[in-house]
């Protein structure tokens, strides 16, 4: 267990038994940046739609989304009403495990607004807190995230849907610093644990970087990153095909593949089938 977790969960414990408190001043700051957030969700947004330009919280997505981004932004598809709050509580939530850093005697810095130059390019973003001069991001997330993606680095790289390893990487070169990694927390009952960066690619990832941003800047031809998957149903091919988790979150998906329909996993037990988003459909099940 990290020293953070340890730290953090021992003042957890003892203020749920009444001992430990918080103090007026730590409470401040963390309403003073939960009003930050809230201004930065419900009356900053126009800001960020001035035209595409790589952002820090961008530059770990795959290259075929950010061509999209920047080519054909007026296909986008429409986030659900919920999508705000939801960014919401993720900043209420980083506000909350700083207060609870502080604390727990965790020295940390705060985050604010660095740029990342690289090769020719200058990429914005602004970072979320600094522990042992190490760059740290705060996360929030389901239950099964919690426990399949955030497990370990090794399963967070098998799946980095949003591009947080590529995102911490580009904190990290602009800060001068080591990538430290992410404090995780589970939305559905609180629990929380650290995963660290230590396998990090850290060259690797800003060689990446900068060559989405030449690609981007070159206005090279799309193409796709990902394959569909074959789909199986106890261990047989059923014929069908889905698409990836990286491909499912994409806002341009049904330009993308022509064919999706989103629809109860046709060959399925359960009650309840999950949605899955079908590329072809071969079998009659």
């Amino acid at each position: 267990m990290h020293e953070i977790d340890m730290r953090l969960m021992a003042y957890m414990q003892s203020a749920e038994s009444g001992v430990a408190v918080m103090q007026p001043s730590t409470i401040d700051k963390a309403l003073a940046d939960t009003r930050v957030a809230l201004d930065k969700q419900f009356n900053q947004a126009q800001a960020h739609n001035k035209g595409f330009f790589l952002r820090m919280s961008s530059v770990g997505r795959p290259i075929c989304q950010l061509w999209y981004q920047k080519n054909r932004p007026d296909i986008k598809m429409d986030k659900p009403y919920n999508f705000k709050l939801n960014m919401v509580m993720g900043d209420v939530v980083e506000t909350c495990i700083k207060a609870i850093l502080t604390e727990s005697g965790v020295l940390w810095e705060d985050g604010h607004k660095v740029e990342l130059k690289i090769g020719k390019h200058t990429i914005p973003g602004e970072h979320d807190l600094v522990i042992d001069g190490k760059v740290w991001d705060v996360k929030s997330c389901s239950p099964w995230a919690y426990k399949n993606k955030w497990s370990s680095y090794d399963a967070l790289a098998s799946g980095d849907s949003f591009g947080y390893i590529g995102q911490l990487a580009g904190y990290a070169k602009a800060l001068d610093m080591e990538p430290g990694g992410w404090l995780v927390y589970n939305k559905a009952n609180g629990e929380y644990k650290t995963v660290e960066a230590t396998e990090m690619d850290f060259q690797g990832e800003l060689d990446t970087i900068e060559w989405k941003a030449d690609f981007l800047e070159e206005d090279q031809e799309f193409f796709r990153v990902f394959d569909p998957v074959d789909e199986t149903f106890r261990k047989k091919p059923t014929g069908n095909k889905y698409l990836c988790s990286e491909c499912g979150f994409c806002d341009y998906r049904y330009d993308c593949w022509p064919t999706l329909t989103e629809l109860p996993q046709l060959c399925s037990s359960a009650k309840e089938p999950k949605i899955m988003n079908y590329i072809e459909i071969t079998s009659d099940d």
